[in-house]
């Protein structure tokens, strides 16, 4: 078979695919809902960022499936090399790569590497521009899964999803309030880490919010200063984070996630208040300060996403809206865990 990857590339590949290596180990989330009957059973190998970065969810399919435990995983960061070795050896049908990874496998050689010992290589994305590229992800890995109609069930999901939220705000065309978005928030002591127009800044505005960062930051990440987060005032503050134990042990992340106790989230939330970026902004006076799962930013779950902070925003319009309940339902018709909530908190009494 003969599929066009995310970068464009042609690439020529024995299918359906049996034997998967992950380039990032998020990679899971749409292959389990792929093929939820034996996800683990696809896979060769994977980068350990689902354990560190995810490990509730990891927990969740550790438990499901105990031959993950046995499975090959290797170290990296989102854009760097996979582990070649460990490719060779595994001898996987396909090696799944993000995009932000191109470059660093292009200089070394590594595709042409594998390629010699016919291993393909598919550059996938869900990060840099994911409401562009989530859909033909999913099409591209179903495809060579052999799973073309459960692929479009998928998308189709999804795009009902969203289009609950962006068919309202197009019948009702409401003010949009200003949102800034703190990025990983707890994972560093940085500020002002934020999104351009991209990923969670695209998630905000089709949310029915002006992310104050697509005015200011060019590309999908960026950075602003505290003055400039003030100047700009915004109504909102939403701040992406999850359990980083992994990372920074007892830092100040909020540990959004499958399970996570409501109590805590809305505790570790509250510090955020009194960071100096937020001193005087209108946020702080009504307590529009909002806590979120990062690992939204790389999956095909941003639909989720999208209905939490429609709910924030304009709470009147979508009384109605239960993101909770269209999450759940994803798990039951595509997942092979249940749902368990724990995906975002707020201090103004929206979806917690």
């Amino acid at each position: 078979m003969t599929v066009t990857d995310i970068a464009g590339r042609e690439v020529t590949l024995n299918a359906p695919v049996r034997r998967i290596l992950l380039g990032e180990g998020r990679q899971l989330y749409l292959i389990a809902s792929l093929v939820p009957e034996d996800p683990a059973g696809h896979l060769a190998g994977w980068r350990n960022d689902l354990i560190e970065a995810d490990p509730a969810t990891h927990a969740r399919y550790a438990e499901a499936f105990p031959s993950l435990a046995a499975l090959p995983a290797f170290k990296g960061q989102e854009d760097s090399l996979i582990d070649i070795e460990s490719a060779i050896i595994q001898k996987p049908d396909v090696v799944l790569l993000n995009l932000e990874a191109m470059r660093a496998n292009e200089d070394a050689r590594y595709v042409e590497k594998l390629a010699a010992l016919d291993i393909p290589v598919l550059y996938i994305d869900f990060r840099h521009h994911p409401l562009e590229n989530t859909e033909p992800t999913i099409r591209l890995l179903g495809r060579i899964l052999g799973r073309e109609a459960r692929a479009e069930e998928i998308i189709a999901f999804r795009d009902q999803a969203i289009a609950r939220v962006t068919g309202v705000l197009a019948e009702h065309n409401p003010d949009r309030p200003s949102v800034f978005i703190e990025r990983i928030g707890g994972y560093s002591d940085d500020c002002c880490l934020s999104f351009g127009p991209e990923n969670f800044g695209k998630f905000a505005e089709l949310a029915g919010g002006r992310n104050i960062g697509s005015e200011i930051i060019p590309a999908t990440f960026g950075q602003l200063n505290p003055e400039q987060v003030i100047v700009a005032d915004p109504e909102h503050v939403v701040v992406t984070s999850a359990d980083w134990e992994a990372y920074v042990p007892g830092g100040r992340w909020i540990p959004l996630g499958p399970g996570a106790d409501a109590a805590e989230t809305r505790r570790k939330l509250e510090w955020f208040t009194s960071r100096d970026a937020y001193t005087g902004i209108a946020a702080q006076e009504t307590g529009n300060f909002h806590g979120i799962w990062h690992q939204f930013y790389n999956s095909p779950y941003e639909f989720a996403a999208i209905q939490i902070m429609a709910k924030w925003f304009h709470p009147e319009l979508f009384a109605d809206l239960d993101p909770d309940a269209t999450f759940a339902e994803f798990h039951r018709r595509f997942l092979p865990i249940s749902y368990r909530p724990g995906y975002s908190t707020s201090l103004s009494g929206g979806p917690s």
